[in-house]
């Protein structure tokens, strides 16, 4: 055997032998992210509970769309409330993520509802699909947000950071009760940023490799890759959307978040956060977002 046929040959063997790993494990890594619990907030001194915030709440189970069971807080806000937030958490993340924010509108009069979704947290089922099927299960919280509460409940908000916002962005479009929406972090569409942590992460060298993963993800988990799109959903959506993004983030281009501004219809806000990456903008922003975000809800959300 000549040394280039020698060449070929291994090439050829480590194209296969790449093939089958990326078949194999891409659409895990993809499809199961890897959950951040209760114990990586408390390795770093963060509250884990409501309650570590001195936070009134209800310990609720909701039924996804699939028939998982969701694990949701409900923070009742003291009356007269001033409206309802839904908070949606990141990919990997759970809903702890969102009590110091879940503060932050309790102060200011509003209910809280924050849930775990699917595959994420305390949550059952199989399957993350950043939106496909999960948009389906914001309108099973909001009726088990109007369910449990004691009192009225309506003129209903949602707040979606990273994966949460491309859910809350989805969901607005099929779910009428959202009547005010803030993404913050926000992907284009699904392909796209599956493209972009390819290239900071795994950089496969191939193309056909990514549509390996791609197909093999939505063959596991019932979905299609180009029906996963904010920037889609915006066309179904006529209320108010406030577009955050830090100006330095490293996951999820800027960009992203000024293309879906520009495709939004009005009323719409943009904030860019100058030098804020991914999951620091409220610690860079301080008191300029908390204002930003808490006005946007004033101005949209109806008072009961």
């Amino acid at each position: 055997m000549t040394v280039f046929a020698v060449l070929v040959l291994a090439f050829f063997l480590v194209a296969l032998t790449a093939t089958l790993l990326v078949f194999v494990i891409g659409p895990v890594m993809l499809l199961n992210p890897r959950r951040r619990n209760e114990e990586w907030y408390q390795m770093r001194g963060e509250p884990c509970s409501p309650e570590d915030l001195g936070l009134p709440f209800e310990e609720l189970w909701f039924s996804g769309t699939d028939g998982s069971q969701l694990h949701a807080w409900f923070l009742p806000a003291a009356l007269p409330a001033t409206g309802s937030i839904l908070f949606l958490h990141g990919v990997g993340d759970n809903k702890i993520s969102g009590l110091p924010l879940a503060r932050v509108f309790h102060r200011h009069g509003y209910n809280v509802f924050l849930y775990d979704s699917r595959a994420h947290g305390r949550s059952e089922g199989r399957y993350c699909t950043y939106g496909y099927h999960e948009k389906h299960d914001v309108p099973k919280a909001i009726d088990c947000l109007l369910q449990h509460a004691a009192w009225d409940v309506r003129h209903i908000g949602v707040f979606g950071t990273s994966m949460g916002a491309a859910v809350a962005v989805q969901a607005a479009a099929i779910e009428p009760r959202i009547e005010a929406i803030v993404a913050e972090g926000c992907f284009t569409n699904l392909r796209t940023i599956t493209v972009d942590y390819q290239k900071r992460l795994i950089r496969m060298p191939w193309h056909y490799m990514r549509n390996i993963v791609m197909k093999r993800s939505e063959q596991l988990a019932h979905f299609r890759h180009h029906d996963v799109s904010p920037l889609k959903a915006l066309a179904a959506i006529q209320r108010p959307i406030l577009f955050i993004h830090g100006t330095a983030d490293t996951f999820i281009k800027y960009q992203y978040s000024e293309a879906l501004f520009a495709a939004a219809r009005e009323p719409k806000e943009l904030y860019l956060v100058e030098g804020a990456n991914h999951t620091d903008i409220h610690r860079i922003a301080g008191a300029m977002y908390e204002e930003t975000v808490i006005s946007f809800y004033q101005k949209n959300l109806p008072r009961f």
